[in-house]
């Protein structure tokens, strides 16, 4: 089997894969301070109790933008595994072209998203990552990755709001019944949640203009499931595209390289 790991910042998204097929998934909160035998003994319950064993793991895949949390899950492979992880940066081949002014400062989550969405849409192809930040990664006619849009998270963006407005507080973020709010919850809501998706919507036409193609757009990450039925440009939402993404990055690094 092999073991995909994305870490980013609120959370570490850990999958399972036996050949093409993702056989377990499971979305835990970043916690910079844990030890990597705290990390293998969380996801040895985790796989037991899905009924898999980690001694089936063969290989290892992460993707991380906590370069803290990297040096853990790297140390956990060769310990606890005895293998050596691919550690996915914009600067390896991958075979997908990073057309860039500086391909290394492109996050693993964004490249291991645009090989997925070449693999399963084609090109050219925009990928929404939503997330602690809104990554929006274009993919152009060529299958190359040529650049982006990066905004503050909808819930980064909420609380900052909510912290620095004395006479505001926390609502469920969740779309209100109408854009023009008759209480202080749904002005909130509808200037966070409908603000959100009308800012999706935007770029997402800009994008597409300067491409020059209706390219497909790709909802993914944790909070894809709140935006994305506000967004009539979505053609699809992909909760686990960082994961697919994953295992390509290593089948192709692996047969680059004749193992």
């Amino acid at each position: 089997m092999l073991m995909v790991i994305d870490i980013g910042n609120t959370n570490v998204v850990v999958g399972l894969f036996a050949g093409h097929e993702l056989r377990a998934r499971w979305r835990l909160a970043t916690a910079r301070d844990r030890m990597p035998d705290e990390w293998w003994v969380q996801l040895n319950v985790l796989s037991q109790s899905a009924g898999f064993s980690l001694g089936e793991v063969e290989g290892i895949a992460i993707s991380s933008v906590v370069p803290s949390l990297t040096a853990t899950f790297q140390e956990l492979a060769q310990r606890y595994l005895l293998v050596e992880p691919l550690i996915v940066n914009g600067a390896q081949d991958y075979g997908l072209p990073v057309r860039v002014e500086h391909p290394a400062e492109v996050g693993a989550d964004r490249i291991c998203n645009a090989i997925a969405a070449v693999e399963r849409y084609g090109a050219p192809v925009i990928v929404v990552d939503f997330g602690t930040g809104t990554t929006f990664d274009v993919i152009d006619a060529d299958g190359a990755y040529i650049g982006g849009a990066i905004a503050p998270g909808i819930t980064i963006a909420f609380e900052a709001l909510t912290q620095r407005a004395a006479r505001l507080y926390t609502v469920a973020l969740q779309a209100p019944p109408r854009a023009i709010g008759r209480n202080t919850r749904e002005s909130l809501q509808s200037g966070t949640v409908l603000g959100y998706a009308e800012l999706v919507r935007g770029l997402i036409r800009r994008i597409r203009s300067e491409l020059g193609h209706e390219a497909p757009a790709i909802a993914t990450g944790g909070l894809a499931t709140l935006i994305a039925p506000l967004v009539p440009e979505f053609s699809a939402v992909e909760a686990d595209l960082t994961l697919y993404g994953l295992r390509s990055a290593y089948e192709r690094m692996h047969r680059s390289l004749g193992a």
